[in-house]
């Protein structure tokens, strides 16, 4: 039988096309808002803070790339999870996802808002969500051409960025020595940033609608993670060497405030069109994710199976991406989301944490990577998170809790059936 008939998902994807949307998600509003408040945790140790992310994101990548080249189906570390650890681990690294995305999705479509048009911000959200969950009820190869298109003008926004800052001759290299800087602040500042790379993700959980996943997953999350961390680098240093850490520390719209400082005044309105086209095609990848995780969660009836419909027409899981479409806008409408960054986050750690857990466990014939790559990751997973603001720590305990008792609450009709099945 063809996709078409057994209800599975298009394979359209080609390491192109994940790339692209890795890097949609990785280069979008992350880079634009996260280095201000890396440099307050860390001050001049900001570098230091970046490194330390893209360390556990380079474990992560590995292991999320072993496990989705071996279950190349929707659903990312849901899956793993389940299939290597158990079917509640699976569980807790879906909801994790979910909900610490859906925080992500309305944080990015107020993004938009606020340097599309700052006084209507919560208006320009909700139409941001309502026209991308639009594109991709479509279908993801539309998605994936306008993530190329998305991806190109903010590289080009960057580059236009790091080139005038550097040519402008108010860069200064003894910004750049760590100094004053606490261990703390580096984890913390790491934890923070990490944000800015969670974006390969995306890639795993499309694993159901990627041509020759085996080959093609494994190729496309490092190419995004390693372009992301070079443009990540470029722009972390110019920022600092023009404006130093205690500047950028304070600063709100980061890059604005250093091509000002540079001299370069008539790059601002370019930056700001670049910052809200970078947070759309965040956006458009966050809810890419998040819908495909929804369907994995509720083919296996740990989220309503309704959510399992599948398009007829475009392939695509409309009813989830509806679902998460419409309450990203209920909260792009009435929430102010700028500290729920830590609370996603967290979330988002303790889903990568599942992931190399459930790497750790592949044998050498099943692709299982250099046994440090999980180990590094899981440990390093569990201290970002945990080094995140306590606000955030408490309230992602909370959501995670609610959804331990909603599992448990699931499972307790089955377990009673299967004591009275034995018994008998």
């Amino acid at each position: 039988m063809g996709d078409n008939d057994t209800g599975g998902l298009r394979r359209s994807l080609g390491v192109f096309d994940a790339v692209m949307i890795g890097l949609g998600s990785m280069i979008g509003a992350g880079i634009f808002a996260a280095l201000g408040p890396g440099a307050r945790a860390a001050g001049s140790g900001l570098l230091l803070g970046l490194a330390l992310a893209a360390l556990v994101a380079y474990c992560n990548a590995t292991s999320s790339a072993r496990l989705a080249a071996r279950y190349p189906a929707s659903g990312g570390t849901y899956v793993y999870g389940r299939e290597r650890l158990g079917d509640f681990w699976g569980y807790l690294a879906g909801w994790g996802f979910v909900v610490g995305k859906t925080a992500s999705c309305a944080a990015m479509a107020l993004t938009v808002g606020s340097y599309a048009w700052p006084s209507q911000a919560h208006a320009v959200a909700v139409a941001a969500v309502v026209a991308l969950t639009a594109v991709n009820y479509a279908g993801v190869q539309k998605s994936a051409w306008l993530t190329r298109v998305i991806v190109a003008l903010v590289l080009a926004v960057l580059a236009a960025v790091v080139v005038a800052t550097f040519a402008s001759g108010t860069v200064s290299a003894e910004q750049l020595r760590p100094s004053g800087t606490t261990v703390g602040g580096v984890i913390q500042a790491a934890g923070l940033l990490f944000f800015a790379f969670a974006g390969y993700a995306r890639i795993a959980t499309l694993g159901e609608e990627v041509r020759d996943p085996a080959r093609t997953i494994p190729r496309a999350i490092p190419l995004a993670l390693g372009i992301a961390l070079a443009v990540y680098t470029l722009v972390a240093v110019a920022a600092v060497a023009v404006l130093g850490p205690r500047r950028l520390g304070h600063a709100t719209a980061p890059l604005v405030d250093t091509v000002r400082a540079a001299g370069t005044g008539w790059l601002v309105p370019v930056v700001q069109v670049g910052a809200a086209v970078a947070a759309l095609g965040s956006l458009l990848a966050l809810v890419l994710g998040v819908s495909r995780t929804t369907l994995a969660m509720a083919r296996d009836h740990h989220l309503p199976h309704w959510l399992t419909a599948v398009h007829p027409s475009f392939r695509v899981p409309h009813r989830a991406e509806l679902l998460i479409g419409a309450v990203v806008a209920a909260l792009a409408a009435t929430v102010d989301l700028r500290d729920a960054i830590g609370f996603s986050s967290f979330a988002v750690l303790i889903y990568y944490a599942v992931a190399n857990a459930s790497a750790f466990t592949l044998r050498p014939d099943e692709g299982r990577p250099v046994r440090a790559i999980p180990v590094v990751g899981l440990i390093g997973c569990a201290i970002l998170a945990f080094a995140m603001p306590l606000s955030s720590v408490l309230s992602g305990l909370v959501v995670l809790a609610i959804g331990i008792a909603a599992y448990a609450i699931r499972r307790a009709p089955r377990d009673s059936d299967h004591e009275e099945a034995t018994h008998d």
